[in-house]
């Protein structure tokens, strides 16, 4: 049986994926700072579902992720879920900051823990929840899209590291575009995806160890208008 590990399985993205994983024959410890939720989760199938409540900014991620591991007995795939970002146009410092602690500091702590522990097992699957909105800066939430921006390019690297190893070690970008959840900030929101169809791309892009997934898959679309909008028309909008 397949052993995985899903950081920010409360609610939205994350919460969705872990009750296709306890579908698909896989042995879960799930992660958020809401354990009443994750006992929620565990009800749906207790026999699958191993709570492990923290909050990424404040913890020792590398600790409890140790802790976990041994719990479930072994780790096949980790998922990181857990972000954050909020509209910030009067660029107040707090908003920037709290973006920064989870969506960077956090992000790079246990993907960092996540690439080691696979290079030392020989094998695994790292899967990080990104967003389109890392292609290109924001005037309405500058931190987000930097985070974001931060998380493709490490991964990017981590891919690269990967492959040096000559292992069977897995990187996987997702992008989504809006998807209908908290992070879903903003008006006007448009190709918006309800969670559950997102859960289930993601999965598909998981069975295919994919590098880069976009969800929905037409915001791809999106991602290649973005790159080849000229810098004198982009920072006008």
């Amino acid at each position: 049986m397949k052993k995985s590990i899903i950081i920010g399985a409360t609610s939205g993205i994350g919460n969705e994926i872990a009750k296709i994983l306890a579908e698909n024959e896989y042995q879960i410890g799930i992660t958020g700072r809401r354990k009443k939720e994750l006992e929620k989760l565990k009800d749906l199938k207790p026999q699958r579902f191993y709570i492990s409540s923290f909050d990424c900014t404040v913890e020792n991620n590398s600790e409890k992720l140790d802790l976990l591991v041994k719990e479930i007995k072994g780790l096949d795939l980790l998922i990181l879920s857990s972000g954050t970002g909020d509209l910030n146009e009067k660029l107040e410092f707090n908003i920037e900051n709290s973006t920064n602690k989870l969506n960077v500091i956090a992000f790079t702590e246990i993907v960092n823990w996540a690439f080691n522990f696979f290079e030392k097992q020989g094998n695994g699957h790292l899967v990080v929840i990104s967003s389109i909105a890392g292609i290109r800066g924001s005037r309405i939430a500058p931190a987000y899209n930097a985070s974001k921006a931060f998380q493709i390019n490490y991964l990017e690297g981590l891919r690269q590291k990967a492959k040096k190893t000559k292992k069977p070690i897995y990187i996987t970008d997702i992008r989504p575009g809006f998807v209908n959840t908290e992070m879903a900030k903003g008006e006007n929101l448009f190709w918006v995806t309800t969670k559950e169809k997102a859960a289930k791309q993601i999965f598909e892009y998981i069975k295919r160890k994919k590098d880069i997934g976009y969800v929905s898959k037409r915001w791809k679309l999106i991602s290649i208008l973005l790159k080849i909008i000229p810098n004198q028309i982009y920072k006008q909008m």
